[in-house]
């Protein structure tokens, strides 16, 4: 790794420059609305390009609650079912193995693995209806159904189904891990919805598979609640991600050492409906680079790139494909990481095996979004050295991107690898000019100017100095005038900026914030407030929410867990459940005491 961090040399220095220089936020209910067509040219950046700002309220973005788009959805689960072709097990070869039992496999890339059932009773604790409606065209009623729990919570496989599991292997920390795969996870098929989109559906902690190694194939409710919520909650926030349609649980007890001290503890099992366009991830390429198994590895780059990369298929001859195809994921990979920084995101286990070759968040385990703003931030207790901290995330994107280049390499001339090698090099141009454009909205800046990498450095060195609320310093920002700004007036109730206040830079860099603001007479402190609630959310996914739904979901209360989850599907507009849970207040004095593991 870079002993500076990409994120570090964006902002660099600037408060020696610093250094050396001598309205209440009111609810949002429907009025926003009709400000729609005006707040929809802020925009945000998420897996397909610009899109609208996701600052909208549900009934404006999409009116899926009305009479007629219910009746384009599937009633009753008997009348749904995978497309016809399934690409996948139709494409590549499979494992001629049939016995589910820990193994090395060679020269396929999936094997047959049916779910494990639950010996208990399952209990939904909650399902997307977004997921639901808009990407497997199923009524929210269709939940109801004892066919559709079995279905999800693997108890049950639908006629003519072939659950697979993937091989696939992967540099974990920073080492070659050989063979990992589908440890507890099983693609149980591909459904192409109204709208002619393919997605694959995959059971997380649906048993044991040939790629379980030591584990039991099961994951515990803890970190299933966790994976479900945050799924919903990033996609969002804007960032590239997968989906979460269902979230099952059962009273089977599942042995976790949750922080490996030696005091295991029976936990219920519970299972996540995840959805992704694909899961081939770097390390599906890299296993088979590694093996030399170069006829297959060549198989799954040119169907990658014929199914998600069309435009590259279309144009280019084979081997300019594969330059492209790779300076595609360079680009995609630097800008959602940019995102994931922007929202304050630590992944937790930035493993090759958990970088999406679609360049989407996936894999969500011991992951965190920060409270007080820490360039060190590790929310993965099992990360000793810090290796996959908050700084480090770009430098570790470039570091997965590199294994990529080497497991193409294969399939490349001497040329094409030198070419691709300069690729690779743009990367951290990319990732800081991405992340400058983001930095630049966060904090309602017009056009570019060259000291605005200065100015945020000074803000986050000020953050850093004080332990300021990332999430909430810049939501706060916002609430500010011109007027507020220059006479360095902060109300009582912005509790994130009053943090910032006794910092020596603070009056001086309110000055020059607001002198830089000024260099748009055309603006007003309207039209900067909606730019700025509409990049800087009010609720994120903090670890300390998480635990309070958590607690309650281990005992059978699964309403915060559902509120969560209606929260997070808005997180740009302040809503009043919220705010009576204290969602959008300083964290409690607890949260500091909570850690998170890969023990899950």
């Amino acid at each position: 790794m870079a002993n500076k961090t990409l994120m570090t040399l964006c902002l660099l220095s600037l408060f020696y420059m610093a250094k050396n220089d001598p309205q209440n936020e009111s609810d949002v209910d429907d009025e926003l609305c009709s400000n729609i067509e005006e707040e929809s040219k802020y925009l945000y950046t998420g897996q397909d390009g610009l899109q609208d700002s996701p600052q909208t309220c549900t009934k404006t973005r999409r009116s899926r609650d009305t009479k007629s788009d219910l009746d384009h959805l599937i009633r009753s689960f008997e009348d749904w079912g995978f497309a016809a072709d399934q690409l996948l097990l139709q494409t590549f070869p499979i494992d001629p193995e049939r016995k589910n039992y820990v193994r090395q496999v060679r020269d396929a890339l999936f094997s047959v693995v049916e779910p494990t059932p639950f010996n208990t009773r399952v209990k939904l604790v909650a399902a997307s209806d977004e997921v639901l409606q808009d990407i497997l065209d199923l009524h929210p009623d269709v939940v109801n159904e004892e066919m559709f729990q079995a279905f999800v919570s693997g108890n049950t496989v639908l006629y003519g189904s072939t659950p697979l599991s993937h091989r696939y292997g992967g540099h974990q920390f920073a080492s070659w891990s050989g063979q990992l795969g589908d440890g507890r996870a099983a693609m149980l098929g591909e459904y192409v919805n109204r709208k002619g989109e393919r997605w694959e559906l995959q059971l997380k902690g649906s048993g044991l598979t040939p790629y379980s190694r030591r584990g039991d194939g099961r994951a515990v409710l803890r970190s299933s609640v966790r994976e479900f919520l945050c799924s919903e909650a990033m996609y969002h926030l804007g960032v590239p991600t997968s989906r979460a349609a269902t979230l099952i649980v059962s009273d089977d007890p599942v042995l976790r050492d949750q922080f490996y001290n030696g005091h295991p503890k029976k936990e219920r099992g519970a299972i996540v409906l995840r959805l992704a366009k694909s899961w081939f991830r770097i390390g599906s390429l890299e296993i088979l680079a590694a093996n030399q198994e170069t006829q297959l590895l060549k198989q799954l780059v040119d169907f990658i790139i014929k199914q998600y990369f069309t435009d590259i298929y279309k144009t280019l001859s084979e081997g300019d494909r594969y330059l492209t195809f790779f300076s595609d994921i360079v680009s995609q990979t630097a800008e959602m990481i940019a995102l994931w920084q922007s929202v304050g995101f630590a992944h937790g286990v930035c493993n090759t095996d958990n970088f999406s070759l679609l360049s989407i968040t996936i894999d969500y385990g011991p992951f965190g979004f920060m409270d007080s703003y820490n360039p060190e931030f590790v929310p993965n207790t099992s990360d000793d050295t810090g290796m996959y901290s908050y700084e480090n995330q770009p430098d570790v994107g470039l570091f997965n991107l590199d294994k990529l280049r080497e497991a193409l390499a294969p399939l490349i001339t001497e040329l094409q690898r030198f070419q691709m090698t300069k690729i690779l090099e743009l990367y951290p141009d990319i990732y800081k000019t991405k992340y400058m454009e983001i930095l630049r909205r966060k904090m309602g800046l017009l056009g570019e100017e060259e000291d605005d990498a200065m100015l945020a450095a000074v803000l986050f060195k000020m953050m850093t100095d004080t332990k300021a609320d990332f999430t909430m310093t810049f939501r706060q920002l916002s609430e500010l005038s011109l007027i507020q700004l220059e006479s360095a007036t902060i109300p009582s109730h912005l509790w994130a900026i009053r943090t910032l206040q006794p910092h020596e830079y603070f009056t001086r860099w309110l000055q020059v914030y607001s002198q830089r603001l000024r260099h748009h007479k055309e603006d007003n402190d309207e039209e900067r407030k909606a730019r700025m609630d509409a990049t800087n959310p009010r609720y994120v996914l903090r670890n300390w929410m998480a635990e309070s739904a958590i607690r309650k979901a281990e005992k059978d209360d699964f309403s915060e867990v559902k509120l969560l989850l209606k929260v997070l599907q808005n997180p740009y507009v302040k809503q009043e459940e919220a705010e009576k849970q204290g969602y959008g207040s300083l964290p409690p004095k607890w949260a500091k005491k909570l850690r998170v593991s890969c023990s899950s």
